[in-house]
């Protein structure tokens, strides 16, 4: 359960009730806590998905990484290729 103060602050800001704030955030708590080597494998099947090539992808998903609210640390396009192709 997350912590009540956020919970009455996000319910009263948007009209949900406590039950519906918590589990919104609780939402956002999970797609912010995947681990970094399962962003950039995810992230990257989209891009390629979408017909981005692998250096622009690559460029996308670092930039990403850093604006993320938890940073991670910063990765080169080889650390990044490294994680998707092994």
């Amino acid at each position: 359960m997350p912590d009540e103060e956020i919970v009455r602050r996000i319910a009263g800001s948007t009209g949900l009730t406590p039950g519906e704030a918590a589990r919104v955030i609780e939402d956002v708590i999970a797609w912010y806590g995947e681990p970094v080597e399962e962003y950039v494998r995810r992230r990257h099947s989209h891009l390629q998905t979408h017909g981005t090539r692998n250096a622009e992808a690559f460029a996308i998903i670092a930039d990403e990484l850093g604006s993320r609210p938890v940073k991670a640390p910063p990765l080169t396009e080889r650390q990044l290729r490294r994680i998707v192709y092994g």
